[in-house]
């Protein structure tokens, strides 16, 4: 049986590392924090922020609708009540699935075409 290296996934990140991944300052993330007053991260005994990968998909979640579509604090806060937006890193994975599905569709379509007309 071959070796397989483990992965093994973190449980939290500091704010620092969620800045870099989301690609803001730490101030943004903290603003965010007591705007939207859902993401609650974990304290250490210090007081430095812990956050799990659900809070950084929900600060994802925030940065797509504020930076990207343009929606005001509280409408992006209105929208996340209303409709839970797909974050933007998995719309990637779901647009090509259903580009897949799309073509399967087309393809068997094509086929009955074909088939009707023999």
């Amino acid at each position: 049986m071959p070796y397989r290296e483990k992965t093994v996934e973190k449980l939290y990140w500091s704010i620092g590392e969620v800045g870099v991944e989301l690609g803001v300052n730490a101030s943004l993330i903290r603003f965010w924090e007591k705007q939207f007053g859902t993401i609650k991260p974990r304290r250490t005994s210090k007081g430095d922020r812990l956050y799990t990968r659900k809070e950084i998909d929900h600060l994802r979640t925030i940065q797509h609708l504020v930076k990207e579509k343009g929606f005001t604090l509280n409408g992006a806060r209105e929208q996340m009540r209303n409709n839970e937006p797909t974050p933007p890193d998995k719309q990637g994975a779901l647009s090509a699935a259903l580009l897949k599905v799309r073509d399967s569709l087309l393809e068997i379509r094509d086929t009955l075409d074909q088939s009707a007309t023999q």
